[in-house]
């Protein structure tokens, strides 16, 4: 079900500035106060040239009647001048102070507004489901979390109090320009519906650029992203020239579109200056023209002049503000795709159970999507203490059996049931579910912290610690470490080495201790005499535990007590070793053909 504040950007950006509403205001009232007192300045130069220099009778509001009649009125102001010049200053100052609150909340408004959005989308995207993290792209997600963040940021800041600022400017010019002379002000906005229209058209297109940048960027981000995170990969085969020329074209592409936009923002820029030149020449000349004939005093001239002048930046600046604000709706878009992809959900009323770790497989297939079933009619049963094996060639479901007991998928309509402890785990809360089911990959991810850090996720205490890892038959190696358990592993425990990652893997889940453990060929980087004494202490440490292990390796196979054989999504044999061995099955066939490979290897 979808946020209701993610239904359209505008919606989102209001969310995340919720309880921002009174700076909001602040903003607008400081914006308004400082164009206003801007606006004084060339009406005291107007009125000092013709009224207090010359000799025109003022025509200002009473209020400043009065109080220049307090100052001794137009004699007393022409012997001293510096009191109009006091007034420009004080104008100025009042200005200024306005303009640095509105800087200071537009700019709180804005990191504000990331702060939240970031906090959204990092705590949204924990809870989306797993087939949506596989199916974009990490760099894609990364840039969305901070780029597009902060150019929402960025405009908040920067852009939307000069869009205030703009439209209080030109509201307010416009109001004094026709206070002082219509025809003038008609001939200012001669051309001002024609730099709005090109505006609005450029607005149009280079909003669809933009979009096509930040696609660009994160396939660019995604690129360089995969590469670092495959380094060794990459050296091992020697792929870097192709690996460089891969991120070549990226770069390319995205420099290319910005090319494109470039122009589009030279063509914008230099039509606005010939407009606005234009425009300014047109108010010049009839100035001029009223001026010679008597129709336009001097100081009003000057001061009509300012305004237009400050009226047609606003008009330009509309250009870039509606730039920025294009590329904020982009950012904003991509930002609200992600916050409107469907969490993961439990059913009302799921349960919490406490558990001990019955497995049930009744009748269960499965399939992704669309797809044909990778899974048909699988049924097993793991007890509390006992230990099953799962054999299989690759694609043959082994891994969407882990899947599907964790939850990170659910069977769907081809039917079937999963229970723990006689419970359907549909009925069961994903993430309490989770914290009773340990899991242990074949390429474990961990983090770029002490290898303490890394075994102690649930907050085991060093002794646990040690114990899991000697378990795991990794304490040893540990403690040879310069700093032993506080030795910092580098980004995703790139400076072990394969086996030593999995085996401080398997401690990490041993140190959890939890009812039901999953080791999906967890030990594949591991020795065979390592792995002998792995499961012998496992034998001996998980005695309540039910336990699941994935192998391609009969010999880390052959001691459990029932041993699943599949072969295409389905279960071609199920039984002891012993039981297998004498149905001259496929089990007994592999086991054969990995005993003579392992005795050729002795005998060479």
């Amino acid at each position: 079900m979808h946020l209701p504040w993610t239904k359209s950007r505008s919606a989102l950006i209001i969310a995340a500035a919720e309880d921002r509403r009174f700076r909001f205001i602040l903003c607008c009232l400081a914006t308004i106060g400082t164009v206003s007192f801007s606006f004084v300045s060339p009406q005291i130069i107007k009125y000092t040239i013709d009224s207090v220099i010359g000799s025109a009778p003022f025509d200002a509001p009473a209020l400043v009647v009065h109080l220049l009649d307090a100052l001794g009125g137009a004699v007393a102001l022409r012997q001293n001048l510096w009191v109009c010049a006091l007034f420009i200053i004080v104008a100025a100052i009042c200005s200024g102070g306005l303009n640095i609150v509105r800087k200071y909340t537009c700019m709180e408004i804005g990191e504000t507004i990331a702060w939240r959005l970031r906090n959204m989308l990092y705590g949204h995207i924990q809870r989306l489901p797993y087939d949506w993290h596989i199916s974009c792209q990490t760099g894609d997600i990364i840039q969305r979390c901070t780029s597009d963040v902060d150019t929402i940021r960025n405009f908040i800041q920067n852009q939307l109090g000069e869009l205030l600022r703009t439209f209080c400017v030109f509201t307010i010019a416009l109001v004094l320009m026709f206070s002082m002379d219509v025809f003038m002000t008609i001939v200012a906005l001669a051309l001002v519906p024609f730099i709005l229209v090109f505006s609005i058209i450029y607005f149009r297109r280079v909003a669809e650029q933009f979009a096509k940048a930040d696609a660009a960027e994160g396939a660019m981000q995604a690129c360089a992203q995969e590469n670092y995170t495959g380094v060794r990969v990459v050296r091992a085969f020697g792929r870097e020239a192709f690996e460089i020329e891969r991120f070549s074209e990226k770069t390319k592409a995205y420099a290319d579109i910005w090319r494109h936009i470039g122009k589009m923002l030279g063509l914008f820029w230099g039509a606005g200056d010939l407009m606005s030149g234009l425009q300014l020449a047109i108010v010049v000349a009839a100035g001029i023209y009223r001026s010679a004939r008597g129709d336009l005093s001097p100081g009003t001239f000057l001061a009509f002049y300012t305004y237009c002048n400050w009226m047609i930046w606003p008009v330009r600046q509309l250009g870039r503000i509606l730039s920025d604000l294009s590329k904020t709706m982009v950012a904003a878009g991509r930002v609200r795709e992600v916050l409107q992809a469907e969490p993961e959900t439990d059913a009302v009323g799921s349960l919490t159970p406490a558990i001990k770790g019955e497995l049930r497989f009744d009748k269960v297939s499965f399939a992704y999507g669309k797809n044909e079933p990778v899974l048909r009619d699988i049924s097993f049963t793991v007890k509390p203490g006992k230990t099953l094996a799962i054999l299989g060639g690759t694609g043959s479901g082994k891994s969407s059996l882990v899947q599907l007991l964790s939850r990170l998928y659910d069977v769907g309509e081809y039917g079937g049931c999963i229970s723990i402890d006689g419970v359907d785990i549909r009925r069961i809360a994903r993430h309490h579910l989770r914290r009773y089911i340990g899991l242990c990959l074949q390429e474990p991810f961990l983090f770029s912290k002490t290898i303490r850090e890394n075994i102690a996720v649930h907050g085991a205490t060093i002794e646990e610690v040690r114990s899991a890892a000697s378990v795991a038959q990794v304490d040893e190696t540990i403690r040879e470490f310069a700093n032993g358990y506080d030795t910092v592993i580098g980004e995703r425990g790139v400076t072990l080495s394969g086996g030593q990652k999995q085996r401080v893997a398997i401690a990490r889940m041993l140190a959890t201790n939890p009812p039901v453990m999953i080791f999906d060929d967890s030990l594949s980087a591991v020795d065979t005499e390592t792995d002998a004494k792995i499961r012998a202490g496992l034998r001996r440490r998980v005695k309540d535990a039910a336990v699941i292990i994935i192998s391609h390796r009969i010999s880390s196979l052959m001691q459990a007590d029932q041993i699943l054989v599949l072969k295409d999504g389905t279960v071609e044999e199920l039984g002891s070793h012993t039981e297998l061995m004498a149905r001259n099955g496929s089990y007994r066939r592999i086991f054969e053909l990995q005993s003579d490979n392992e005795a050729a290897s002795l005998d060479v």
